[in-house]
């Protein structure tokens, strides 16, 4: 599939995480709260488990933001590698938006993380030019997700609506001037609802 996918899960009140995002709390003050549906809250149910898998499904390259990669902040003054431990979940190249030049880092199963420094357009360019025709994925954070939203480049956007109000944190949507997505599949559970959204004809 070459199309560009975006997942994200998300409260009632349209935050992507919490505030005051830090090392002990990476999706900020309870935005742990919008994802037990797949780490490993006791009421998920199939329709999570499907909708797992579609986040999880391979893609060919990734763009994220900074932020999402971690918690460092200004200038690279010390040896972090992602949260995810020596092999991330992405096992393809990860462009990371920044705005301070880093080399390559290299993990286990395939999962190269490349710093780029010259804006989204940029990451984009190099992820759609690597993943051929496996496709790209925007991984977040939310000012990523923004950039690729109003660039127009999402073919198909995942929300995962938590019945969640955070009441502060990262927006989504703030300055994306309209949603040009209709709905092509509903599933929930106690613990959210997940929605299946495709670019309308008229944008594709």
């Amino acid at each position: 599939m070459s199309d560009t996918t975006c997942h994200m899960s998300i409260s009632l009140d349209g935050f992507v995480a919490g505030p005051d995002q830090s090392r002990d709390d990476p999706l900020g003050k309870r935005g742990k709260e919008l994802h037990g549906w797949h780490i490993g809250d006791p009421r998920a149910t199939e329709a999570d488990e499907t909708a797992t898998g579609w986040l999880m499904r391979p893609r060919g390259a990734y763009v994220m933001g900074r932020n999402m990669f971690g918690p460092v902040r200004g200038a690279w003054d010390e040896d972090w590698r992602g949260w995810w431990g020596d092999e991330p979940p992405y096992h393809a190249p990860v462009f990371v938006l920044t705005h301070h030049a880093h080399e390559p880092i290299e993990m286990a199963g395939g999962t190269t993380f490349h710093f780029v420094t010259d804006g989204f357009d940029a990451a984009y360019a190099r992820a759609r030019e690597t993943a051929g025709d496996r496709g790209v994925d925007i991984a977040g954070g939310a000012s990523t997700v923004r950039q690729a939203l109003v660039a127009g480049v999402v073919d198909e956007l995942t929300l995962d609506i938590a019945p969640v109000l955070l009441g502060s944190g990262e927006r989504m949507f703030d300055g994306v001037g309209s949603f040009d997505f209709e709905p092509v599949e509903v599933l929930h559970s106690p613990l959210t609802t997940h929605i299946r959204y495709r670019r309308t004809a008229a944008q594709m």
